[in-house]
């Protein structure tokens, strides 16, 4: 037995993202031809919301669709696992193309974007049977279809493949979220070396005048332009003007 749910849930959706009289005050930063906004997202959980940073201004539906995937791997890039389900996530061109300059249109996505592996994780839970399916649409217009698919699974077959791809997946997150650890490790290692290197520089000219010895010598036809090279030349600085005591 098979079953089906398809849901629309962009109706209603308001967005309170009030539009700024000026790039300035919205706080937009230009970075080449793209803009870069600071936003408050809506998450899956009701009341809660995080600071994010999107990106518009793009010349093209591709470049913005590159940007969007860097962030979100699981749109329009085929079926992917959430869950241990196989999961699509698609988003019409149109819409894409409309979003691309449009900060709050942009935010709507994302926000949706954000938001899909927390609802794929409530859809697996609140299923009555075990899901064989799932993927979510966005249309030319931002409405947002979900459709499951899945069955009693008597035997129990898909449950043990859906957690199986779930392990898989829980496993690469793991190594992935490990590589970024040491990447951070290295990275501090290399900062903490750099300090090491400049302290050590500091002290090293420090000790030097602690207890160094050097004599220098100026010749010229003034005493205060013969001091001043003398001071110039032990101090590695460039020789000032003179001026001339006669005898």
């Amino acid at each position: 037995m098979s079953m089906e749910i398809v849901g629309n849930y962009a109706a209603g959706y308001t967005n309170t993202t009030k539009k700024a009289d000026s790039a300035k005050e919205s706080g937009y930063q230009k970075e080449s031809k793209v803009i870069t906004t600071t936003v408050e997202l809506k998450t899956s959980t009701p009341g809660v919301t995080r600071t994010e940073q999107i990106k518009t201004g793009f010349r093209t539906v591709n470049d913005y669709s590159k940007y969007l995937q860097d962030k979100y791997s699981y749109m329009n890039t085929g079926t992917t696992s959430m869950q241990g389900v196989p999961t699509t996530v698609s988003v019409s061109s149109a819409f894409l193309k409309k979003c691309m300059n449009d900060p709050e249109k942009a935010k709507y996505l994302e926000e949706n974007l954000a938001a899909i592996p927390d609802c794929a994780k409530m859809a697996v839970n609140g299923s009555l049977g075990t899901l064989t399916s799932l993927s979510y649409q966005i249309d030319a217009n931002g409405n947002i279809t979900c459709i499951s698919s899945g069955t009693n699974d008597p035997d129990g077959k898909i449950a043990r493949e859906n957690a199986k791809r779930k392990a898989q997946e829980e496993k690469a997150a793991e190594e992935k979220a490990a590589k970024r650890r040491k990447e951070k490790r290295a990275e501090e290692r290399r900062a903490a070396k750099r300090r090491a290197e400049r302290k050590e520089q500091t002290e090293k000219l420090a000790d030097g005048r602690e207890t160094g010895t050097f004599t220098v010598s100026a010749t010229g036809t003034d005493v205060k332009s013969v001091t001043q090279s003398l001071i110039n030349t032990s101090s590695g600085t460039s020789t000032a003007g003179s001026f001339d005591i006669k005898a």
